[in-house]
């Protein structure tokens, strides 16, 4: 019994600090925009109307997500990992930051693209439903959708050594930068957003709500351009911001009332409600 109450104190405080997060960072982004309307990427559509539904819907994706990094940690402090953590330090942490970070970004890619496979495809169908996509709709993904995508945050802490801060870190960067690449407003449309830098700016994942087939990856744009998933027009995107600083209105980020132009990738059956 008392292990079962540590645990479940561990899931508790997690659960509870990444509400925080997601509302902290949520409001603060909505001020930013606020003030900033000419940064929009979709001007002809406001998702905000499905706020509501997306922060209810997200209320249960955290804690899926809490689940996963809690167990995880919890099985490192019993000792039931492969591995005994890295003792912290000026170079253990940012060294297992980085392994982990470039590790998920593949997991979180191949994750991504088996959800859009017609077997799959209706457990991630309720988050394509932001076709314009809002603060709040980063974590608005399904109990199934969470478990594929966030199942790293588990699996990790038993085949690597990883210091505890390092896994919780890169959960803190992956739920910030998350709700930045969906807020609809872009401001890191640079360089260093587009080829050869494997980097990307809020358009790349913009994108990929209101085409539905393109531009999977979640930190970098490398497995997509390996993969052939990046979207054509992406770069010429990102060029023409970086150049005139302003958000271009052109096809690749209009949607038509049909649902978007999806023309493959399993997006059948999304209405564009926002």
């Amino acid at each position: 019994m008392g292990l079962l109450v540590d645990y479940l104190t561990v899931f508790a405080l997690t659960y509870l600090a990444m509400v925080w997060v997601y509302f902290v960072t949520g409001i603060t982004l909505l001020a930013i925009n606020s003030r900033h309307p000419e940064r929009r990427i979709q001007k002809h559509r406001d998702g905000l109307k499905r706020q509501a539904e997306e922060i209810r819907a997200s209320m249960k994706a955290l804690a899926t997500s809490s689940l996963l990094l809690s167990s995880g940690y919890f099985a490192q402090t019993q000792g039931w990992t492969l591995f005994e953590p890295l003792a912290l330090s000026w170079w253990s942490f940012p060294l297992m930051f980085a392994v982990c970070f470039v590790l998920f970004d593949a997991w979180f890619y191949w994750g991504h693209r088996i959800l859009h496979l017609p077997a799959l495809y209706r457990f991630h169908v309720p988050h394509h439903r932001s076709i314009a996509p809002t603060v709040w709709s980063n974590d608005s993904s399904t109990t199934v959708d969470t478990l594929i995508e966030h199942f790293f945050y588990f699996l990790v802490w038993f085949f690597l050594p990883v210091p505890a801060l390092s896994v919780f870190a890169l959960r803190l960067f992956d739920q910030i930068s998350g709700m930045v690449g969906h807020s609809g407003f872009e401001y890191f449309a640079s360089r260093s957003s587009r080829f050869p830098s494997p980097l990307i700016c809020t358009t790349f994942h913009d994108l990929h709500h209101s085409q539905f087939h393109y531009n999977y990856g979640n930190f970098f744009s490398f497995w997509d351009r390996v993969c052939g998933t990046v979207h054509p027009k992406y770069d010429a995107l990102v060029r023409s911001m970086e150049e005139t600083g302003e958000i271009p209105e052109s096809e690749e980020t209009k949607v038509k009332a049909t649902g978007g132009g999806a023309t493959g990738g399993g997006a059948t059956g999304v209405k564009a409600t926002g």
